[in-house]
Formats: structure tokens, C-alpha cells, sequence
């Protein structure tokens, strides 16, 4: 069975689905006045996110903590790979700050991978969401965590400080785990998010679409996340950050996208944002309920 979607040819225009409106409304207007103000580090703005100012509305919105270069080096990402900066270990209480002068109801907190560090990251990991519940007991929390090269010493401080959800994404089929994700492995991402749901955490991925892979791969995808419980999956369209990275083969058409949100619900999921322009934290706070 075929995918369904558009193939892309060289210098083809993004299809009239992909066209992103500018973000507006009083609540953006007023966060965005307070990140340029205060100089706060949001995914959401150094990730140019299409929903930024949809999200914003709803209270929610994204920081990234263990600085801006990744030890790994993944041919989708626009995230600089090399030698990372030293910890700062002030930082757990910079982003609850940010989150405090933000209002912010609900915030997913990112990270890039860290497999310089002996404890992975995850030491600060943990601080941040403590630091968090202590200035704002109200907010609720995603940690969106990179594998810890599969270490359950490191995701057990992740799961002791309870985030209301745990999400670790898969990001493709497993054909092309090896070429889009050089340094991670399909199983052992799915032994996180299996691990993570045995020990008590609500769960959730990402895939990305457009790569090359096939609609059968998606769904044995989906079934394979669903075999370890995975409560929430969200799916969206790969666009290729500069030339450097990997090329967007096919344009997923809205009625694909829908078909797979329809058999993602049908599977047991028990929230699928299924759509071109959905990102990792797409619609986040609702998944918290």
C-alpha cells in the first residue's frame, strides 16, 4: 500500500498546507514583548515553531536546557553538533524563572543529547523539573528526554521527579532509524519508552514524515510504540532545516495525516496530533490531563 503524498522535485514550493500564518493575539504579544525583554531561551523562538503563537495563547511553551550543541550529529536536526559547553548548574533555576515571568501554565522542557557527561545530562534534568515546582507549583510538566543511551540509573531520576508526562521520540520507521538518527538505535528507543510506562510515567513520541518511508512502516511503527504502551503520539511533516541536512522526499498530504490519526485512536492511543505543521509539543497541554 502506497503512501499517500506528493513527490517532491528539486525547487518545488512548499504545498499551500504548509503555509504558516504569522503568530498574533494579545497573550503572544505580551509573552513575546517579556522573552525579548528578559532575553529567555524558548525552543519555540530559536526553533522558528510554526504553532508558537498557538501554543503561546494556550499557556504553553518549550525550553531547551543543557546548552545548544549536541554530542550527536542527527541528519534531520538543525541543532549544531560538536564539543558542548560546561553544565551550568544554575540553570534549573534560570528556566523556572522564565517560566515564572512567562505565566506559564504548561512546559515541556528539551534537551540535546549530552553523552559527554557521565550521569547524561540527567542530574540537571531532574534539578530543573524540582526547581520548576518550587516557583510554580501550577504548571504542569513534559519532559521531552533523549535516550540516555538506554542507562535506567539515568531515566530513573527522571521518573523520581514525576513529570506529568515522559516523552522520547522515535522520530522514523525503523528502516531509517540508521540514516536519520545516526547515533541512536529503534529498540533501544522503544526499551526507554517501555521502561519509562512500566515504572509508572504517562508516554509519548514523535514521528516525523517525508523521509522516504512507507505507510506500512508507519503503521507497523505505531504498532510497535502501542506493544510497549505508549499512551500519545504525535506526527507531522520533516522540513529540511539547510542543505546540509537530509532532503524531504515527499509532501504528506492533510487526508494521509488524518487517516493515520484515525488509526492511531483506533489502536488505542490515547492522544494522536496527527497533522503537516504538528511539532513534538503540539497541542501539550491537553496531554497532561
Amino acid at each position: 500500500m502506497a503512501i499517500e503524498s506528493v513527490i517532491l522535485p528539486e525547487k518545488v514550493k512548499k504545498p499551500k498546507w504548509l503555509r504558516v500564518k504569522l503568530p498574533v493575539g494579545k497573550k503572544y504579544t505580551e509573552l513575546r514583548t517579556l522573552v525579548d525583554k528578559y532575553k529567555l531561551n524558548t525552543i519555540c523562538t530559536s526553533g522558528s515553531c510554526p504553532n508558537m503563537g498557538e501554543c503561546w495563547g494556550e499557556g504553553t511553551a518549550t525550553f531547551m536546557i543543557l546548552g545548544n550543541t549536541c554530542t550527536r550529529s542527527c541528519g534531520f536536526c538543525g541543532v549544531k553538533t560538536g564539543r558542548p559547553d560546561t553544565v551550568e548548574w544554575d540553570e534549573p533555576e534560570k528556566v523556572a524563572r522564565s517560566i515564572k515571568l512567562m505565566s506559564i501554565k504548561h512546559a515541556v522542557i528539551t534537551s540535546v543529547d549530552r553523552d559527554d557527561l557521565k550521569d547524561g545530562g540527567s542530574i540537571i534534568w531532574a534539578e530543573t523539573v524540582d526547581a520548576i515546582r518550587r516557583a510554580n507549583p501550577n504548571t504542569t510538566l513534559e519532559t521531552l528526554i533523549p535516550d540516555f543511551q538506554g542507562n535506567t540509573k539515568q531515566l530513573d531520576r527522571v521518573i523520581e521527579v514525576h513529570p506529568e508526562v515522559v516523552s522520547h521520540n522515535m522520530e522514523t520507521v525503523r528502516r531509517l532509524t540508521r540514516e536519520v538518527r545516526i547515533q541512536a538505535k529503534y529498540d533501544r528507543s522503544l526499551g526507554v519508552l517501555k521502561y519509562l510506562k512500566e515504572n509508572g510515567m504517562r508516554t509519548k513520541t514523535g514521528l516525523m514524515l517525508g523521509l522516504g518511508e512507507k505507510e506500512e512502516e508507519v503503521i507497523q511503527t505505531m504498532k510497535d510504540l502501542r506493544a510497549v504502551n505508549c499512551d500519545i503520539i504525535t506526527i507531522g511533516q520533516y522540513l529540511q532545516p539547510t542543505k546540509k541536512h537530509l532532503p524531504v522526499k515527499e509532501f504528506i498530504t492533510p487526508d494521509q495525516f488524518k487517516k493515520y490519526e484515525t488509526l492511531g485512536l483506533e489502536m488505542g492511543f490515547m492522544y494522536v496530533e496527527s497533522g503537516a505543521l504538528v511539532r513534538s509539543s503540539y497541542k501539550a497541554h491537553k496531554h497532561a490531563v
